[in-house]
């Protein structure tokens, strides 16, 4: 399928890098970021072995990215990012833990999963808590709804997940309404899921729940 987005999900700040992104940023680059390509990838070349893929958008400061490919060395991360300062801080928390199985896409995600992702290739996608985009007139600009959705579906194997966490609830009903209306995909729940106990609390879900913002949970399946 071919998929064009004109409305990007994102904007693009500057944002000021401290030294120690600066310095993780330079040194872990060349090794641990595959430059955007208008063709598909094969990510065993990149990884060294054939483990199962999970592509993460909007990683942020990747903390909660590192954490769960630390306790799951059996398969493989990529993290999709725009924002440097976080890529930076990724790539800071991969020198600390010795990880070898995450890599990362500075690029749109769109682009990145319409042009590098094969069909039917991925394990999984995570979108932690990605901009709500609060303002009725930026609705537009959220990342979880059709045709995207229809696109990261395409993008998985039978049987694997995506898994979407918000804590805006106007956000999360409109994802729960986007995601169910995806013929490829499959609820888990009645509605919103449970929490997976091993995704860890990241500070986007610290500064919700400090505000008293219900966390909704996503999680579908790729029909067989």
């Amino acid at each position: 399928m071919m998929f064009t987005r004109q409305i990007k999900s994102f904007v693009v700040r500057s944002g000021r890098m401290s030294r120690a992104q600066s310095r993780s940023y330079e040194s872990g680059k060349d090794q641990f970021i595959i430059p955007y390509t208008d063709g598909f990838i094969e990510p065993g070349d990149y990884f060294g072995n054939e483990n199962p893929v999970t592509v993460e958008i909007g990683f942020g400061m990747g903390s909660a990215t590192a954490g769960i490919a630390e306790k799951n060395p059996q398969n493989n991360y990529i993290g999709i990012e725009v924002f440097r300062d976080g890529i930076g801080r990724l790539l800071w928390e991969i020198g600390r833990r010795n990880l070898e199985n995450i890599r990362i896409i500075e690029h749109d995600a769109a682009e990145v999963l319409e042009h590098m992702i094969r069909p039917e290739s991925l394990a999984a996608v995570h979108v932690f808590f990605p901009d709500p985009w609060p303002k009725r007139k930026h609705h537009k600009r959220r990342l979880i709804k059709r045709p995207f959705t229809e696109l990261l579906a395409s993008r998985l194997e039978s049987g694997a997940y995506l898994y979407m966490v918000t804590d805006w609830a106007d956000y999360g009903n409109s994802a729960l309404a986007e995601l169910s209306a995806t013929r490829a995909l499959e609820n888990s729940a009645a509605g919103f899921a449970p929490r997976r106990a091993w995704r860890p609390l990241t500070k986007f879900e610290k500064k919700g729940l400090d505000k008293n913002h219900p966390i909704r949970e996503l999680y579908f399946y790729k029909k067989g």
